[in-house]
């Protein structure tokens, strides 16, 4: 193939070009055509959601409402006539067109007023907008009014969900300002690993991924809905794997490169070392590629749109980077790599510091692998705490004048649900029959159904919980206002909390069938290539180690807040957003896949080579020299990666950040417990088992039959790679050798 792209450079050029260019123009488009929808079709809460929006002018549903809070002075009462006049007055004056509310003037909003009758709260839902901010509209000249407000002497103040997380601060930006951070941190990576020109070879392979994917992305969206966080995956995440990928070919360019036979200027000798090194290291990129895909599977198959979408883009990222590092890098570096790679200096794969870690991790496997393993086991250990749903109210609080008015409802006994109530859609000659049947579930804070939320035969009865309904006390009380609502024909039960308890559902309802989907077919991946049953089986459980330590760091930082302040200025959020967890399964073992697979196509190259020359104990040998020769390139790969999460990071979108944690943490744990340290010590230990692979599982997987019987030993002329073709080796072939290749033999 790399023979094939070579003689065809400038038609492989020119079709990147037509897609970077095209992509590039069309990318800020494709950015508007994204959705800040999250629904869930067939599902009850949805079709009152749905409903919500048909009949009373997009107000409520998932959208919480605003909330006007006033305590009165010492000696004053709120239920005065001069007070009642002024609240009623406020609450319509900030009521937008087509909006609607309710306090304890109205009929029926008794459960507004706080028991000593001092402080009363009233609920306002303006009309939503399709965005991340649904009240972006509407909201400042409300803030403008409360502000100029006083009752009874006593300030009016504005609070809720929509003001304290922040969303009423406009749009979100782009991720353009996140992407040059995390190429700038790149690219003083990249420096340090060639000292050359190399160093922006990478980064051009980035720079032409990154539009396409927005490209491909934008025919996507002709056909369904896709989230406005692919835009940052796409950028950030694409920036990193797209980078990695082309460090491993380049890597392995400038290795064979050095080698006799290859070293020399002229066409055919560069022409061997580019094909050498996309056949070795362009074989562990499309392995790594297809790994990352296979998981990203798992959101594909969800019957969640907005993850479904985030899967389709995720499926993209590694797909188009493969594409890129197997294509338009090899033309590349046989046209432009010498040239860029000055000044140059001597080759060295080794790296002393990963031969000293490999050395020690050999001689001591067990004591490696008990210390290790109990390290990732600390670490996962707090994802039995992991709290699925939307951040407490509570923890949205950054100080300031709504997160005290807050803290005064919740003081003054209205109960934490009354910032997320569940809204229940009755028959209109049923609402006060249901107010009351509602109020008699324990839990239940207050209930109010006012006579004017009724449209088209329609009624709306508001009930929230007193305590925060991503708790486990307020989930408790939500799933049995659902179920008292659903016992009357007709009933629908929607609002934030209904919606979540509904997503968790869909999410994880059938999340054993997707880990055995994912697991099967990623094992089946490994076992072809690798030719071995054990070392496939060693991956996933190392990868469902370090992906359990990333949901623990996770869970330790942003659900306990051990550092949230310290390193977002961000207070704890109490429970993680129901989406993250899959999606970061979904990408991190895909991710954390690719370094497994960089060191074990290496380890194995160097155990056929080993075979080759006659060499009877080829495991400590081969794992010290697989180490050392990609312990560097992992370390790096890792950083580059992780640089592009702490971007991620920085992306002002609350369930981005905790996204971007849990991707960060999980990479350097990976590369450094998992991959530098555990996965020598267990290939270590266990020997030769690590090749074990039977016949019929052999005859099952391979095609061709040569292959069936277990790993090939090179020709000692040829490099060696994880995967021969038929006939002789993958250089040997590719190289077009006349040699043939050595038999099979376990």
């Amino acid at each position: 193939m790399t023979r094939w792209v070579l003689s065809h450079r400038w038609p492989v050029v020119l079709v990147w070009l037509v897609l970077f260019l095209v992509g590039g123009a069309m990318s800020s488009g494709t950015i508007d055509k994204l959705s800040f929808e999250s629904r869930l079709p067939d599902k009850p809460a949805q079709e009152a959601n749905d409903t919500l929006a048909q009949r009373f002018a997009q107000t409520g549903g998932k959208n919480a409402p605003l909330l006007l809070v006033v305590t009165v002075p010492q000696g004053a009462t709120v239920d005065s006539e001069d007070v009642r006049g002024q609240w009623s007055d406020l609450v319509a004056k900030v009521t937008p067109e087509g909006g609607r509310s309710v306090s304890y003037a109205d009929t029926g909003g008794e459960a507004l007023l706080s028991e000593d009758r001092r402080t009363t709260v009233a609920m306002v839902y303006p009309p939503a907008n399709p965005t991340n901010n649904p009240y972006e509209q509407s909201l400042p000249a409300i803030k403008q009014t409360v502000e100029q407000t006083r009752i009874a002497g006593a300030q009016v103040e504005l609070t809720g969900q929509p003001v304290l997380s922040g969303r009423d601060s406009g749009a979100e930006r782009g991720p353009i300002y996140e992407t040059l951070i995390g190429a700038l941190g790149a690219l003083v990576v990249l420096a340090l690993v060639f000292a050359s020109g190399l160093a922006v070879v990478p980064l051009l392979m980035a720079a032409v991924a990154i539009p396409t994917t927005f490209l491909l992305v934008r025919a996507i969206t002709g056909i369904t809905d896709v989230s406005f966080i692919v835009q940052y995956l796409i950028a950030l995440i694409g920036l990193g794997i797209a980078i990695d990928y082309a460090l491993l070919v380049v890597t392995r360019w400038r290795e064979e490169r050095a080698k006799p036979g290859a070293d020399g200027p002229g066409p055919e000798a560069r022409r061997l070392a580019v094909v050498r090194s996309v056949a070795s290291a362009g074989h562990a990129v499309a392995l790594s590629g297809a790994t990352v895909a296979i998981s990203l599977a798992a959101l594909v198959v969800l019957p969640v749109p907005f993850l479904r979408s985030v899967g389709y883009a995720g499926l993209l990222i590694p797909l188009v980077s493969v594409a890129v590092a197997l294509t338009l890098l090899p033309v590349l570096l046989y046209s432009w790599g010498d040239k860029l790679d000055r000044p140059r200096r001597a080759h060295r794969p080794d790296s002393r510091m990963w031969t000293r870690i490999a050395g020690v991790t050999t001689r001591r496997p067990a004591l490696t692998a008990a210390l290790s393993g109990a390290a990732l086991i600390a670490l996962a250990a707090p994802v039995f705490a992991l709290q699925l749903g939307q951040p407490a109210t509570a923890t949205l609080a950054q100080g300031g004048k709504p997160a005290a008015a807050f803290e005064r409802i919740v003081d003054a006994g209205f109960g934490e649900g009354i910032a997320r109530p569940v809204e229940v859609l009755v028959e209109a000659g049923g609402a006060e029959a249901m107010k009351g049947d509602l109020a008699g579930v324990d839990g239940v804070a207050g209930v109010v159904a006012p006579a004017d939320w009724q449209r088209d035969g329609l009624g709306i009865v508001d009930v929230w919980t007193t305590a925060d309904p991503s708790s486990d006390d307020g989930r408790a009380v939500v799933d049995g206002v659902i179920d008292t609502a659903r016992q009357t024909p007709g009933v629908l039960a929607g609002g934030g909390p209904a919606q979540d308890a509904a997503f968790i559902e869909a999410v994880y309802g059938s999340l054993g069938l997707i880990l055995v989907f994912v697991g099967l077919l990623t094992f089946i991946v490994l076992a072809r290539t690798l030719r071995s049953v054990v070392l496939p089986l060693k991956a996933l459980v190392l990868n469902a180690l370090s992906t359990c330590a990333a949901y623990g760091v996770v869970v330790l930082i942003w659900q306990k807040g051990y550092g949230s302040e310290l390193l977002f200025d961000t207070p704890a959020v109490g429970a993680i957003t129901i989406w993250v967890p899959m999606a970061v399964f979904a990408f991190l073992f895909g991710l954390s896949m690719d370094y497994e697979v960089f060191i074990l196509h290496r380890i194995r190259e160097t155990h056929l080579e080993l075979e080759a020359e006659g060499e009877r104990d080829t495991v400590i040998p081969s794992v010290v020299t697989g180490i050392s020769r990609t312990g560097r390139l992992v370390t790096s790969a890792a950083l580059i990666l992780f640089l592009a999460f702490t971007a991620l990071a920085s992306i002002p979108v609350t369930d981005v950040k905790v996204f971007a944690t849990a991707l960060a943490a999980g990479i350097i744990i990976d590369a450094t417990v998992v991959r530098g340290l555990l996965t020598p010590a267990l290939v270590t230990l266990l020997g030769r088992s690590n090749w074990w692979f039977p016949r019929a599982l052999g005859r099952l997987l391979v095609t061709t039959p040569g292959q069936a019987s277990g790993p090939r030993s090179p020709s000692s002329s040829a490099a060696a790679t994880a995967e021969e073709p038929p006939g002789g080796t993958a250089d040997q072939t590719a190289a077009g050798s006349s040699e043939p290749g050595v038999s099979g033999r376990v």
